[in-house]
């Protein structure tokens, strides 16, 4: 491609965004910033708006439009609404890249209209994978798109793995991939202490700089459940042949075990402009702004099996897996909203986990034939998983 890549980039204002951002803007021959997208940080969208000058900005609603237009006038860039908004510039015929780094079930149907459009789609959002993997994966192969991890994890697995193709593990020479997680802000904390942890403290990660839902997430090791549905639609692995190992460093990325002993893995500075710059680019390798790893300074790597009372999350993970169907949908609505209600300070911590598997329970996996057939386990986990918390609330 003799033109530089035109990048939308869903989420723009997030963590995964202004990384993105801060990558592309390191290679100006090579990359366009061709559409933003925010849902609420209307006057940091402003701000990268006129910064970049992207032709699309995508807000919400109509008045957060009327907000934009204000703050970058008229013409610098086209304004557009809503979840069609979203899917035009991630279908977008002029569009070559789309970053899905909205976070939640509300990027899936954008990241799909990229799938679909066959564009190179770097993947942040995990929700599209883990609600409608089959759904997903299917577009890719029908309309030829190109699908890069983004999760470091997931990144690190597909930079080890001898060819990017999912497909039979076992015939590549693999054994098991290995999903490294810190563990954290409460890797070693008393069992009992949980109980009275506040939203700050579960956002207090020790290694990576996210949002507060993904902090969580990291916090109750849910982000680690949902890494291990991923992992299975992104490489054809098997629930056996997925292993988290917790390495509180986060200097080993992920790693993968062949069948003659051999494991490789991927390393470097916990810094998501790597995976970034490594999908940016793909095949080819570009400076990231990322320094060197120092491996000296660091001194040791430590290792360790995940502690399953503590991180029941896990368990619930390889639950949906296992259950297929519209379980990992259900599962991912009941975090989001358990989340929600936890940041809100509606529901405590340990109550998280708590509800969804509660939510399981009571929705049994049904077959998933369609995006029709997500959307409605989508949303019948919600209603559910809302039921139960403002019971636990009334009870309280």
């Amino acid at each position: 491609m003799n033109r530089p890549q035109n990048l939308v980039i869903l989420g723009a204002t997030g963590s995964i965004g202004l990384n993105t951002l801060d990558v592309a803007a390191r290679h100006p021959a090579r990359f366009r910033v061709f559409a933003l997208s925010a849902n609420e940080r209307i006057e940091e969208l402003a701000a990268l708006c006129l910064l970049h000058k992207p032709r699309y900005a995508v807000v919400a609603r109509a008045a957060q439009a009327d907000a934009l237009r204000v703050r970058i006038g008229a013409g610098a860039a086209e304004i557009l609404v809503g979840a069609p908004g979203l899917e035009q510039v991630s279908a977008h015929a002029d569009a070559d890249s789309v970053m899905a780094a909205i976070v939640g079930a509300a990027g899936l149907a954008p990241t799909l209209a990229a799938a679909r459009a066959g564009k190179k789609v770097l993947l942040a959002n995990k929700e599209a994978l883990v609600m409608a993997g089959p759904i997903f994966m299917q577009a890719v192969r029908a309309h030829g798109a190109t699908l890069l991890p983004i999760d470091s994890e997931h990144n690190a697995i597909f930079q080890c793995l001898p060819k990017s193709s999912a497909g039979n593990l076992v015939s590549l020479g693999v054994r098991r991939v290995l999903l490294t997680a810190s563990g954290g802000p409460f890797r070693d904390t008393a069992l009992a202490q949980l109980e009275n942890v506040t939203p700050d403290e579960a956002c207090a990660h020790p290694n990576w700089v996210m949002g507060r839902k993904i902090s969580v997430d990291s916090a109750t090791m849910m982000n680690k459940a949902l890494e291990i549905i991923e992992a299975h639609w992104l490489f054809g692995a098997t629930p056996e042949q997925i292993e988290v190992v917790i390495h509180p460093q986060s200097v080993v990325h992920s790693m993968v075990e062949y069948a003659d002993g051999s494991v490789i893995a991927q390393l470097g500075n916990p810094d998501m402009r790597t995976p970034i710059a490594h999908a940016l680019a793909y095949p080819e390798r570009i400076e990231a702004g990322v320094d060197s790893l120092d491996l000296a300074r660091i001194g040791s790597l430590d290792f360790a099996a995940p502690d399953v009372a503590r991180f029941p999350s896990l368990g619930l993970g390889y639950r949906a897996l296992k259950e297929g169907g519209t379980s990992p949908a259900t599962l991912n609505a009941a975090n989001e909203v358990a989340v929600s209600a936890f940041l809100e300070r509606r529901l405590a911590f340990l109550e998280i986990t708590q509800v969804i598997e509660a939510v399981m329970n009571a929705l049994p996996a049904r077959p998933l034939a369609s995006l029709d057939d997500v959307l409605d386990a989508d949303a019948a986990a919600r209603r559910e998983a809302r039921r139960r918390i403002e019971s636990k609330q009334a009870e309280a």
